[in-house]
């Protein structure tokens, strides 16, 4: 679902900025999902919480920080809902000057730029590296034996700053890469999010060259 969403934008006039977050609680079956943290774990378990649920569950659609959705909902359910979402205001997010320094390790440098935060709330900036594209052969657990393409896979999530009311952000961020990451399957997507896990408010995305 989240390929075709990446890949084929099916909101007119808005693109979907994804992200894949694989929680670590489905090691324990046999087979360990290299993609897996804990960090994503206890970031899904902070938005079961604020979203009143009283378990995790995979997989899951959380939209725009406010709403979540099981994957296995009718899909005209979940694009009708990620309309609703693209029809709320949003805060303008920029991504310029992305470069990747391939040292060892490798580092991305850009510079990330806000609008004036005109909401209710303060705000913080995170920044995402993901993977454009990876391909699993399960060994064990319930997927056992399957082969997933997962899309825009999150490698590493930092918090670059705050974004306080009546403020605009604009700092350059750095942020070190995996070893051994194909440079060419690298996306940085920025995001403004209310302290909470509160709503997100604006998003971009870009790819490195």
């Amino acid at each position: 679902m989240l390929e075709k969403l990446d890949t084929y934008q099916p909101i007119p006039g808005a693109q979907l900025v994804v992200l894949s977050e694989h929680v670590n609680y489905w090691d324990h079956d046999g087979w360990k999902d290299p993609n897996s943290s804990q960090a994503l774990t206890d970031r899904q378990s902070s938005y079961e919480s604020a979203l009143g649920e009283e378990t995790s569950f995979t997989p899951q659609i959380i939209i725009d920080g406010t709403q979540q959705m099981r994957l296995d909902e009718r899909q005209e359910q979940i694009i009708r809902q990620f309309q609703k979402a693209a029809a709320d205001p949003k805060l303008t997010v920029r991504i310029s000057e992305l470069a990747i320094d391939g040292a060892n390790p490798p580092t991305l440098h850009a510079h990330i730029e806000t609008d004036r935060n005109s909401g209710k709330h303060n705000a913080e900036v995170y920044v995402a590296i993901a993977l454009n594209r990876v391909e699993s052969q399960v060994l064990r657990g319930e997927n056992g034996g399957k082969h997933l393409v997962h899309v825009a896979v999150v490698q590493e999530l930092t918090r670059a700053g705050k974004l306080p009311k009546g403020k605009i952000f604009a700092q350059d961020v750095s942020v070190r890469l995996k070893p051994g990451t194909d440079l060419k399957n690298v996306r940085l997507v920025a995001f403004v999010q209310e302290s909470g896990p509160g709503k997100v408010v604006g998003a971009a995305m870009r790819k490195a060259d």
